[in-house]
């Protein structure tokens, strides 16, 4: 699964390209997303990244045996409030925020009974939602630290080129330049949360306005609501949403 998402996002970005979309000032993709925007931005080969994503979703299988972590999505409540439930609930065990994709909107991972726990302790505290994801890798905690492990070993023989077009990257929003921060960046990624809305904020800061997904569905585009109205967005992933993003970009200019 992890190559055929590097793969439709590449493919989608080069068409962009080939038919006279504007390059972009900033990149950033949302957990596997963010080796797509390295490759996109020329700072890693194409087929080295699938390689690399595939070893790295073994590995994050090998971390973690079958049933035994968890995903879950928290809906309506503060951040602070969603690492509150997830203290509480860990009784020992692992469970923490995974994702900040949006304002009221947090992905939590680790052990299952622990994920579970935290569910209801949300649903408690006056969450509009909370539901455990169907996945089977907790992505993002510590639970894959052994992941982690793995990918810190392969990555010193990995070329990161250089790249005129800054990727923000997950750990910390912010764009690293020297390739041993971009291994290190990718390594923290597996067990650290994905600091989703403070890459697009970080983006805006550097001047971004409009953003565009370039990938299999629409989800990003719909977190923009969240993040920054003022923002605009669009989804890419066929030739009748690349013309209507082209158009949104265009718009934009005006």
């Amino acid at each position: 699964t992890q190559p055929a998402l590097l793969t439709t996002g590449v493919a989608i970005y080069r068409v962009w390209r080939s038919e006279g979309g504007p390059l972009p000032i900033a990149m950033a993709g949302h957990s596997l997303g963010e080796y797509t925007a390295l490759v996109c931005a020329g700072r890693l080969d194409f087929e080295t990244a699938v390689g690399l994503v595939r070893d790295r979703g073994a590995a994050m299988q090998r971390a973690v045996p079958l049933g035994q972590g968890a995903m879950a999505a928290i809906l309506g409540l503060e951040d602070e409030r969603v690492r509150a439930a997830c203290e509480e609930a860990a009784d020992g065990q692992i469970v923490a925020p995974a994702n900040y994709n949006c304002p009221g909107q947090v992905v939590i991972a680790g052990h299952a009974e622990a994920v579970a726990r935290a569910v209801d302790i949300a649903a408690a505290h006056g969450a509009r939602r909370a539901v455990v994801l169907d996945v089977s890798i907790p992505s993002h905690c510590q639970l894959m630290n052994a992941a982690a492990e793995e990918l810190a070993r392969w990555l010193p023989d990995i070329e990161i080129r250089s790249g005129e077009i800054p990727v923000f990257h997950n750990v910390d929003a912010q764009a690293h330049a020297p390739d041993t921060e971009v291994r290190a960046a990718l390594v923290a990624q597996l067990s650290r949360p994905v600091l989703w809305s403070d890459c697009i904020r970080s983006m805006a800061d550097r001047g971004a306005s409009c953003f565009v997904e370039m990938g299999p569905g629409k989800v990003l585009t719909g977190l923009m609501r969240r993040i920054d109205r003022g923002l605009g967005a669009a989804a890419c992933h066929d030739p009748v949403t690349m013309r209507a993003a082209r158009s949104e970009l265009l718009t934009e200019k005006d």
